[in-house]
């Protein structure tokens, strides 16, 4: 059986759950507490596994792959059935890969953990300000991404089924709304959300159902 290491919370983590509901893939989850026992990431026993020290982590057999996006592609290669994350067409493919890339490579890294503990810790920058931090960078990645869908033809990215793209889009608006942020400018997002999050796998992936949420 597959086995990943999550966080409750992770963005990252919350993709990979997303992509193994979709994928309707058993799995052992492992909790690594990103912020206990000074985070429990970077424990010899879990850097041993992971030099990265981040979650998400999926262990098949002897296989490791860490992150989430490369763990996205791996399932899709490795179980393309009962249907596949990316679009079959080259260029949808690149265009959906683009925007995912945007999420998780230009939005979140801005809003991540250790981000904002060094933002708190080392700078003292206060929480009126770091919060501040948050809302821009979220906010100015959103819209992007808003415009980057206005010429999708379908619904949802596999048009009327969500995928690698919807794995991504769905944790960063959870994060959205955890730091108050502006959504009023992202409708079309707000409607891709809609469709999924009444959907099996996003609900057995949320954050709060998981067996570690605090």
């Amino acid at each position: 059986m597959l086995t990943l290491y999550s966080y409750w919370r992770s963005s990252a983590a919350y993709r990979v759950r997303i992509a193994l509901g979709l994928k309707g893939l058993a799995y052992r989850q492992v909790p690594v507490h990103l912020v206990k026992d000074g985070g429990q990431q970077h424990a010899a026993d879990y850097q041993a596994l992971n030099p990265q020290e981040l979650v998400p982590l999926l262990v098949d057999g002897d296989a490791r792959i860490a992150q989430s996006l490369a763990i996205l592609e791996y399932l899709d290669e490795t179980h393309p059935q009962p249907g596949l994350l990316l679009p079959r067409d080259a260029l949808q493919r690149a265009q959906v890969r683009a925007l995912s890339l945007h999420i998780a490579c230009d939005i979140h890294p801005l809003n991540n953990l250790r981000v904002l503990q060094y933002l708190s810790g080392p700078l003292a920058v206060v929480d009126e300000a770091k919060n501040a931090w948050i809302r821009h960078w979220v906010e100015t990645g959103l819209r992007a991404v808003e415009e980057g869908v206005a010429h999708w033809t379908g619904p949802l990215s596999l048009g009327e089924r969500p995928g690698y793209f919807e794995a991504c889009l769905i944790p960063q608006l959870y994060n959205a709304r955890r730091f108050d942020c502006d959504l009023s400018v992202c409708p079309r997002l707000l409607a891709i959300a809609g469709r999924c999050e009444s959907l099996e796998a996003f609900q057995q992936a949320a954050p709060e159902v998981q067996p570690d949420a605090q």
